[in-house]
């Protein structure tokens, strides 16, 4: 696997390829990562990761500055799971000057949910990602359906821009006990790890109910309740309609999404119904 660090030398590498596919990360690996990267690599000609903490997807009191940074065993573990290429740059390197053009989100898709908790996250994200596809110029993106939202925004730039990119969703990876794989899972101390597949289980439950004919607005509210009674300080737990991520339509697919704080640690997860 070759490291490069400039977009000149990412450019020169990706230069004989005409299908890369690309995975983009802020790094502290886990197998949700790999499993991207293993999926990508039969779908291009050449497959690419980033690994970069992007400062403009972080709120002031947000963890930026603590974030772990581990390239050399992010490095080791994209060339066991087959990436070919790993583009790791600086900070100057990506914003050498302040990024005052930025792409702003359908505030109809990016305002509520994780938009609603942490305002101007998803500018940060498309504007970041917008940048690295302009880097690398993929034919193939991979996301995890982890960050359900974020791939829903994600889809709509690109079709809105025309951008001429596939974007191939994955599946969330699970621990053996269900708990969503995650960066920051890290944080959980080892009593915290054992309650934190609440989460999923909350969500599990909520699906159940729903299939079973029960409104979505009193699932939410007990699933709330629920997680508030074990010590959970939780910002949502929402039924979505799937595409739009709005209240559901009579017969809409579902998915349900939740965001709360255990501890210092905030977890997201996600199901469709």
């Amino acid at each position: 696997m070759q490291v490069v660090h400039t977009i000149a030398a990412l450019r020169e590498q990706l230069a004989p390829f005409r299908r890369p596919a690309f995975v983009a990360t802020m790094g502290n690996l886990h197998e949700g990562h790999m499993a991207l990267v293993r999926r990508a690599r039969p779908l291009g000609d050449v497959t690419v990761a980033s690994v970069f903490v992007n400062r403009l997807q972080f709120l002031p009191h947000e963890d930026f500055d603590s974030y772990p940074r581990t390239l050399e065993a992010d490095a080791a573990q994209l060339a066991a799971a087959g990436c070919d290429l790993l583009f790791a740059p600086g900070e100057r390197e990506l914003y050498p000057e302040p990024q005052t053009f930025k792409v702003l989100p359908d505030p109809a898709l990016a305002d509520l949910l994780e938009g609603a908790f942490r305002p101007g996250f998803f500018t940060g994200v498309c504007t970041v990602v917008m940048k690295l596809f302009q880097c690398v110029q993929p034919r193939v993106a991979l996301f995890g359906k982890k960050d359900y939202q974020q791939l829903m925004v994600i889809r709509h730039m690109v079709r809105q821009f025309a951008l001429p990119i596939e974007i191939v969703a994955q599946e969330t990876e699970r621990a053996g006990d269900g708990l969503a794989l995650s960066s920051r899972n890290g944080y959980l101390s080892p009593q915290q790890r054992a309650e934190a597949v609440e989460l999923s289980r909350a969500l599990t439950r909520m699906a159940q109910r729903l299939r079973a004919g029960d409104a979505a607005s009193i699932v939410e509210d007990d699933a709330m309740a629920h997680l508030r009674q074990r010590g959970w300080q939780p910002d949502y737990m929402a039924v979505r309609g799937r595409t739009g991520l709005q209240p559901p339509a009579p017969g809409e697919p579902l998915v349900v999404l939740g965001a709360a704080r255990l501890g210092d640690t905030r977890l997201i997860d996600n199901l469709e119904v």
